[in-house]
């Protein structure tokens, strides 16, 4: 491990000074590589990325598993393929409740009027275009499933509200940067505390929220009222409803607190929801496959990875139309400047990610022969920043051949990039941990924030006017330069796999390699809707 750890050492310190040597310039390329100088030009000149943005993300929208929007959005993904001479399908793994979104509207009635900011969750039914209007009440404190019980008659023809109610919806940093002596701290205390009960409270129940639901359901209860403060300004997370015979929705983080408070004052506030949904029932699900057969190593892949499904509370755009067009935009370079590749290069733009990576691991279950020759397979999923982290994923021979690959690419893009020579490999969060549980190099093309994670992430601000092309070109140079030279590298990544792990400083357990999670294909057997 000691003789691994020195060689990583020395692998970073060569591409750092590698990178260093280069001298800058924005058409000056340090490379005489004619493919790679090609692949900046036309990424940086001639992209394609805007244009197949806007059509993705205002005219298809979000594509929620199972919906005709993430239908939509595959047929014209196969269509653009086909037209730059990509051969390109959908391929069926299984099936999914299908849903269709209609129109949604929320208002308070009583004990004043005011339209509130909120949507119906996926998956929830609607109301037929009828308005249901109800009172309002609270989940009670409970030390017990009896205390639960007793509050079920309660809910009858009533709004029950699920979700702990945020004190404040200003963001931490305002709190801190304009707070008096003490206040932050004060909040913060006062905030940890009072969640910590509620959430005491409902554990004491000794059920699910799925089984809160759906009990709530059955005992009469016009709707559910939920929200998830995301951490800023007007965000909330927005996820799926466990309910099919009455309405779920959330509510912002400041109509939310309006309400709880008129409730919890008794002051009688009245909900009125309108909405319109269709179930479709059980429905074929599929990923989108693109191909360019290799010429001289057909049977060894390159892959460009990236799920097209996305929660439907924004337009997806973070989460993850950046990674899929970008996915994209990558494969059109390269049909361009390198049609003949040595290597086969396929862009997997996976279905059900959101439903726990089901597209990606039904894609390596269903495979065998493509994982087995599988040289690299390059993810991304974390939003609209320039790609800086990049890592070996547990594979202890992997780093040599990013690193030599990271080196050859143009330094404009590769200059910022932390290189971890080792890494460990991930158990889930992306499609990347799909092929690594089953001993296949799939690397994790980390981005820069953004505010991703307190302000597009699965939150209904997740649109096209949070892009940002500069990182997203830049980006586009970087993804086409490392399947180029990873499919012309003469040498195969190897797949040794790190024995020795940290101790993860969350849980306290030792790391080890992740077993691979099969594929949910039908979502009848899933846990997570």
């Amino acid at each position: 491990m000691r003789r691994r750890t020195a060689l990583a050492l020395s692998l970073g310190l060569a591409l750092a000074a590698t990178v260093a040597a280069r001298p800058a310039g924005a058409q000056t390329l340090a490379t005489e590589d004619p493919v790679l100088r090609q692949i900046w030009d036309h990424a940086m000149n001639r992209s394609q990325m805007e244009r197949m943005m806007q059509v993705l993300l205002d005219s298809i929208g979000p594509r929620l598993t199972g919906s005709p929007e993430a239908v939509r959005a595959q047929e014209w993904v196969v269509s653009q393929l086909k037209g730059w001479g990509i051969q390109a399908e959908r391929k069926q793994y299984g099936t999914w409740e299908g849903w269709d979104r209609g129109t949604s509207h929320i208002d308070l009635v009583a004990p004043r009027v005011r339209s509130l900011e909120g949507r119906m969750l996926a998956w929830s039914p609607g109301t037929g275009g009828k308005p249901v209007e109800g009172g309002v009440v609270p989940l009670p404190t409970m030390k017990g499933i009896a205390d639960f019980e007793a509050f079920l008659p309660q809910v009858k023809g009533k709004f029950v509200m699920i979700a702990f109610p945020q004190p404040t919806c200003r963001t931490n940093a305002q709190w801190e940067q304009f707070g008096a002596p003490g206040s932050f701290d004060r909040m913060s205390k006062a905030r940890q505390t009072a969640e910590q009960a509620w959430n005491a409270s409902i554990q004491s129940t000794g059920l699910t929220n799925r089984e809160i639901a759906k009990r709530l359901e059955a005992a009469g209860a016009a709707g559910i009222a939920t929200s998830v403060w995301a951490g800023g300004f007007g965000t909330t997370r927005v996820f799926n409803s466990y309910t099919r015979q009455v309405p779920t929705f959330e509510l912002g983080c400041e109509d939310y607190g309006l309400v709880y408070r008129l409730a919890a004052n008794n002051q009688g506030p009245r909900l009125r929801f309108t909405g319109e949904a269709k179930n479709l029932g059980e429905v074929p699900v599929h990923n989108v496959i693109g191909t360019i057969p290799g010429t001289q190593l057909p049977n060894e892949y390159v892959l460009l990875s990236a799920h097209l499904d996305a929660l439907d509370g924004g337009s997806g755009a973070t989460d993850n139309a950046t990674g899929s067009v970008l996915m994209m935009e990558a494969m059109r370079i390269l049909k361009q400047v390198y049609p003949n590749p040595k290597r086969t290069i396929i862009i997997g733009l996976w279905d059900s990610e959101e439903q726990g990576l089901n597209g990606s691991h039904a894609f390596v279950e269903d495979n065998p022969t493509i994982i087995q020759g599988l040289q690299a397979a390059f993810n991304q999923d974390n939003g609209t920043g320039r790609i800086v982290n990049l890592s070996a994923s547990g594979f202890v021979d992997a780093g040599a051949s990013l690193a030599r690959w990271l080196a050859k690419a143009p330094s404009e893009v590769t200059q910022g990039i932390n290189l971890n020579v080792l890494g460990s490999p991930s158990g889930g969060g992306s499609d990347h941990a799909s092929f690594i549980c089953a001993g296949a190099p799939g690397f994790s093309l980390g981005a820069l924030s953004w505010g991703y994670s307190d302000h597009t992430w699965h939150t209904q601000r997740d649109t096209y006017d949070k892009l940002v092309f500069d990182d997203l070109r830049n980006n586009a140079v970087l993804v086409a330069s490392l399947v180029y030279l990873a499919s012309e590298d003469p040498e195969r990544v190897g797949r040794t796999k790190r024995t020795v792990f940290p101790v993860n400083p969350q849980t306290g357990q030792q790391g080890s390699w992740p077993e691979c999670t099969k594929a949910t294909r039908k979502s009848q057997d899933s846990s997570r809707m």
